[in-house]
């Protein structure tokens, strides 16, 4: 992943893609009886957290991509070691030495997410900078290693005891887990300078290296698989590793992949379902057997896609932690919610955890808001499906799977919800309404039928002053 610089406007309406994401016209739904049972499951669950977390934090610095020697907006490099590439990248891997999060206590992460209404995590147990915030045999480059400070603490081992603790709370649970590694020198072998995200040689002429690099991966992978509990997702991250059969020439992004970057999908996926069975795999971006679910980064669609698919969003302006980050609003995020759930869609919200293993106290008070407003509105959340029309201006609806229940939600601009006089749903094929009703106020509504819209008449004294907070929530039972 990498720094968000979209503006809120252009990812609620936008119809364009980040570059990491292309959507997938040739999805490929899974054949594995117990993957479709558990995707099915994935798709009610709505809300999930999501969490970059490595030695970057310290910087303060977007994840991983300043040591990516690549001219973009996300990898510029900051502070005093800046001026040199190499010098630079010596002191980022050096980090290691300095990451002492002595404030980690993953069940307040929990506490926070459950009360919120999330259902899932995933986690970021390897990032594209190749440091492993988990116990990996493969590589001393990693959180549990004698040079990282954190080593003696108990809890060091931070991707078990985050699954563990999610887990007691019955969230599925995510590994996020990098294809490229930037540390490994069969990935960047340090014969040849790294020229940009992709391996810096060619695999074809050098494929006993290559052919490390995917034991080293597969290993990885399969310590995940078998020494961390139950593991419903394995989230792969970094696209550009496929197989030059994969590459669509019609994505500008892809057009850069230089080489050939198999990693045999086929043998890990087997491997990762052997040991978990049922697993959702999500090699995002590369089409496929192996895209369960797709991933839209910064986006929301602006219609229902025809497969499953997970809107992953930052709930600051970075995927890591950053000084003083900008954090959306409970209102905001809310609104986003209510329009990927309506599309269809999952929210993987992020919240980047800082150097001391805490997330920033904004981050709690955002999350306690949205509490507040799931506790009310959740029933038009989870186990829904999308409904023609989906949306009309600010309106937009969700319904019941395997009900005749449908919800309207009439977003706000504000953080109180103004009422008119009445209001019209233009809700095709509904000739019988048995009753509307708003949630959070038990009270019963007026309707008529208008030709093809149901026209709800909301008393005065509602208007103004109905102590609704965010959204009007809408219940229609016919």
């Amino acid at each position: 992943m990498k720094k968000s610089i979209l503006p809120l406007l252009l990812l609620v309406t936008g119809s364009l893609f980040a570059q990491q994401h292309n959507m997938s016209k040739s999805y490929v739904p899974p054949t594995d009886s117990l993957v479709q049972q558990k995707l099915n499951k994935w798709e009610d669950l709505k809300f999930g957290l999501f969490m970059h977390w490595g030695t970057y934090s310290q910087w303060g610095v977007v994840e991983s991509w300043s040591i990516c020697p690549e001219d973009e907006g996300w990898t510029q490099r900051k502070g005093p070691y800046g001026a040199d590439y190499y010098t630079y990248k010596k002191a980022y891997e050096n980090l290691q030495t300095t990451f002492n999060p002595t404030h980690f206590e993953p069940e307040k992460w929990v506490k926070a997410a459950k009360n919120a209404g999330m259902k899932y995590v995933i986690f970021t147990t390897k990032h594209h900078d190749g440091f492993s915030m988990f116990d990996t045999k493969q590589t001393d480059y990693k959180i549990t290693s004698p040079k990282t400070p954190f080593s003696t603490n108990p809890r060091s081992n931070v991707t078990k005891e985050i699954f563990n603790a999610f887990s007691k709370e019955n969230f599925m649970i995510g590994a996020y887990f990098s294809k490229p590694d930037w540390h490994s020198n069969d990935y960047w072998w340090s014969y040849f300078p790294p020229k940009d995200r992709n391996v810096n040689y060619d695999p074809a002429k050098y494929p006993e290296r290559w052919q490390k690099f995917k034991d080293y991966t597969y290993n990885q992978i399969q310590e995940l698989m078998t020494g961390y509990g139950k593991v419903d997702i394995l989230w792969l991250d970094g696209g550009w590793v496929r197989p030059k059969s994969t590459i669509d020439s019609g994505v500008d992004w892809q057009k850069t992949i230089p080489y050939d970057q198999d990693i045999d999908m086929p043998k890990i996926a087997a491997m990762a379902r052997t040991k978990q069975p049922g697993l959702i795999v999500v090699d995002r971006t590369v089409a496929g057997q192996y895209e369960n679910y797709t991933t839209p980064e910064q986006q929301v669609p602006d219609k229902p896609l025809d497969h499953p698919w997970e809107s992953c969003i930052t709930m600051g302006n970075s995927w890591s932690y950053v000084p003083g980050d900008h954090y959306k609003s409970a209102q905001e995020i809310i609104t986003l919610l209510v329009k990927i759930v309506s599309r269809g869609g999952n929210l993987l919200m992020n919240i980047g955890p800082g150097p001391d293993g805490d997330w920033d106290p904004v981050a709690y008070s955002r999350l306690n808001e949205i509490g507040d407003w799931i506790k009310i509105n959740g029933e038009g959340i989870y186990g829904t499906e999308p409904v023609a029309p989906y949306s009309e201006q600010n309106i937009f609806y969700t319904k019941l799977k395997s009900s005749n229940t449908i919800y309207a939600f009439l977003l706000s601009a504000t953080d109180s919800v103004p009422l008119p006089a009445s209001i019209s749903f233009h809700l095709a094929g509904i000739k019988k309404v048995k009753k509307i009703s708003l949630l959070g106020l038990d009270k019963s509504l007026k309707y008529t039928f208008a030709g093809d819209s149901v026209k709800v008449s909301i008393p005065t004294a509602l208007q103004a002053s109905n102590k609704l907070l965010h959204t009007a929530t809408f219940k229609i039972q016919y």
